[in-house]
C-alpha cells in the first residue's frame, strides 16, 4: 500500500474544505442574545472566548497542516489515513464545543473539551510522523522538525494536564487550554521559511 503515491493537492483541498466545513458550522452556534444592551453582549462574552479558542484551535491547526503538506510532494497511504483520522477528530470540534457552552462550563464538560483537544492533537501528531516519514525518504527532514515534534508532545501533556484540572479549577483549565494554543502561534510562524524552502 505504502507504494501507492500520489499527489497532495487533492489531499489538501478536500482538507481545506472540511475544515472551511467545521468553522462554519462552529459559527453557527453563535446566538444573539435576547437580553438588550450592554448586559446582552456581556451574557454571551463567556460564549465568545470558547468559539474563540475553538476557532484558534482548528485555525492554527490548519495553518500547520498547510506547512507539514507542502513540505512533501507526494503522498503515500499512511498520510492519507492519517489525514482522515485527524479531520474525523476535528470535525467533533463543534459538538464538543456546544456541549461546553449548553454546560454552561462545568467541570464534565470542560474536562471533556480538553480530552477532544488531546485526541485530536494525537491524531495530529500521527499525521505529522507520517509525512515525516515521507520526509526523511526524500531527504528534507531537519533538526527543527524534530523540535517540534517534542513541542507538540509537550502541547499534549498540557492539554492532559487540564482534563483533571477542570474538576478543581474549571477556568483554570480553560485558560490552559488556551494558553498551549497561544504558544503554537510562535513555531508556526518560525516554521514557515523553511517549509517554503522545501516545496
Amino acid at each position: 500500500m505504502d507504494d501507492q503515491l500520489s499527489s497532495t493537492s487533492r489531499l489538501e483541498a478536500f482538507s481545506d474544505g472540511v475544515i472551511a466545513v467545521i468553522i462554519t458550522i462552529m459559527v453557527l452556534e453563535l446566538k444573539v442574545p435576547a437580553q438588550r444592551g450592554v448586559a446582552g453582549l456581556l451574557s454571551v462574552v463567556p460564549t465568545l472566548v470558547v468559539y474563540f479558542i475553538s476557532f484558534s484551535f482548528t485555525a492554527i491547526y490548519w495553518v500547520n497542516h498547510h506547512h507539514l503538506v507542502h513540505r512533501i510532494e507526494q503522498s503515500d497511504q499512511r498520510v492519507l489515513y492519517a489525514n482522515l483520522g485527524f479531520l474525523f477528530c476535528l470535525s467533533l470540534l463543534p459538538f464538543f464545543t456546544s456541549y461546553v457552552l449548553e454546560k454552561e462550563n462545568d467541570s464534565f464538560s470542560i474536562a471533556l473539551y480538553a480530552a477532544s483537544m488531546v485526541i485530536t492533537g494525537f491524531s495530529f501528531l500521527l499525521l505529522r510522523l507520517a509525512i515525516e516519514r515521507r520526509m526523511r525518504v526524500a531527504g528534507t527532514f531537519h533538526p527543527g522538525d524534530a523540535a517540534i515534534q517534542r513541542k507538540h508532545l509537550l502541547s499534549l501533556g498540557l492539554y492532559g494536564l487540564a482534563i483533571p484540572l477542570a474538576y478543581y479549577h474549571p477556568s483554570v483549565a480553560l485558560a490552559d487550554i488556551a494558553l498551549v494554543t497561544v504558544v503554537w502561534i510562535v513555531p508556526t510562524a518560525g516554521t514557515k521559511p523553511c517549509d517554503d524552502d522545501n516545496r
